[in-house]
């Protein structure tokens, strides 16, 4: 009959324990983000592009602002950026401001053929200058690029693209999709053109897509799997032999 220090756990049980763990990660299929077709909504920050924190109808952009849309497939662990920037003074340099009216950068990326719900060719990128009223939301500043089709709260389309459907989910997301974007160049509007240094300066490529930190958990789990055998091993080799003594 074996005894059991009062207060301890043996061993055998806490290797058991924690290899059971171990092989239960490793077993677990990761879950997978859904992936949607939708707008993205950005706004320029020191020369980059950066995610809105309120949605357009909530935000009330200022003199001198920029803002981008971005037709993709995307999900949480991913962003897709609009290919190109342009600067205020490359959007509205050649726009006066005017009493009561402001006026807000506009760039709309419809995005590649690899990102439509059904191959086709999306318009090209577009950039102008919104001279818009000092209330006027960013909504607002949308519908200067177009007609808007919206649903249920949710931009649908922008000057008639996409011709159907709405934030939809994809099921499986393309490799095409998945790719690393390539950089644009956007023409700034005739009328702010002054200099062929008005011409929109391309982002860098965005990565495709990752999620690391599924990856590194997986590694993790492995290593202490590993980690978990071979102290139980050596366990069961410690007991065989302190057995062997004891008989002999």
């Amino acid at each position: 009959m074996s005894l059991v220090r009062p207060g301890r756990t043996p061993l055998r049980v806490v290797l058991s324990l924690l290899l059971a763990g171990a092989f239960a990660v490793l077993t677990i299929a990761p879950a997978q983000a859904a992936a949607y077709r939708y707008w993205g909504f950005y706004q320029l920050s020191g020369g980059a592009w950066v995610f809105a924190q309120k949605g357009p109808d909530q935000t009330v952009p200022v003199d001198g602002s920029v803002e981008g849309w971005r037709f993709a497939v995307g999900d949480e662990q991913s962003t897709r950026l609009p290919r190109a920037v342009l600067t205020f003074d490359q959007l509205c340099g050649a726009t006066p401001a005017a009493a009561g009216q402001k006026r807000v950068g506009l760039v709309v990326d419809y995005g590649r053929p690899a990102d439509s719900g059904d191959g086709a060719t999306p318009p090209q990128p577009v950039a102008l200058c919104a001279s818009v009223p000092t209330d006027a939301t960013s909504t607002d500043v949308l519908a200067k690029a177009g007609k808007l089709r919206t649903e249920k709260g949710l931009f649908c389309a922008v000057a008639g693209y996409p011709a159907k459907g709405c934030a939809d989910e994809v099921k499986e997301v393309s490799a095409e999709a998945k790719a690393a974007d390539t950089p644009v160049t956007i023409a700034a509007p005739a009328e702010a053109t002054k200099t062929p240094a008005a011409v929109a300066t391309p982002i860098s490529a965005q990565p495709a897509a990752q999620d690391t930190s599924t990856s590194a958990g997986t590694v993790a789990a492995y290593v202490v799997a590993v980690l978990a055998v071979l102290a139980l091993i050596g366990y069961l080799v410690a007991r065989s032999r302190r057995g062997a003594g004891t008989r002999s």
